[in-house]
């Protein structure tokens, strides 16, 4: 992702391999599709998933028919949810630089940070999966 808020592509790959699944609730989609789909590394696609499903997101089935699925309808799944079950705990850092340059609580760059922060903390939290469906194209 290209910006002023960067993700990681293993972030960047949960969400929208989460969101290729909530478009498709009833079936289970391989990691090989989702990861041609996205035009992405099969392999850290795999690794991303199996991430997702310690964290209770997704679960995978094998076999023939086997793939992964959310193990919640997509309404019920946050973009934070599943953007901490790769990167861990999300929190506002009022200080960019992490060194007393001045008082971070009075400090006019750090209050703009952290308010942005805390915006992009709240919309991914009342963002949904539903909200964001991507189908692939048969």
């Amino acid at each position: 992702m290209s910006g002023l808020v960067r993700t990681s592509e293993a972030a960047t790959l949960a969400l929208h391999a989460a969101a290729i699944m909530a478009s498709s609730p009833e079936s289970h989609v391989t990691a090989a599709v989702m990861a041609d789909g996205l035009s992405a590394s099969e392999a850290h696609l795999a690794k991303v998933l199996q991430r997702l499903a310690k964290a209770g997101v997704v679960a995978g089935t094998r076999g023939p028919g086997g793939g992964f699925q959310l193990t919640r309808p997509g309404k019920e799944i946050s973009l934070r949810e599943v953007y901490e079950a790769i990167e861990g705990r999300l929190q506002v850092e009022r200080c960019m630089v992490g060194k007393p340059l001045c008082n971070k609580l009075d400090c006019p760059l750090g209050n703009l940070f952290a308010r942005l922060s805390d915006d992009v903390l709240k919309t991914l939290g009342k963002t949904t999966l539903a909200d964001i469906e991507i189908p692939l194209d048969d």
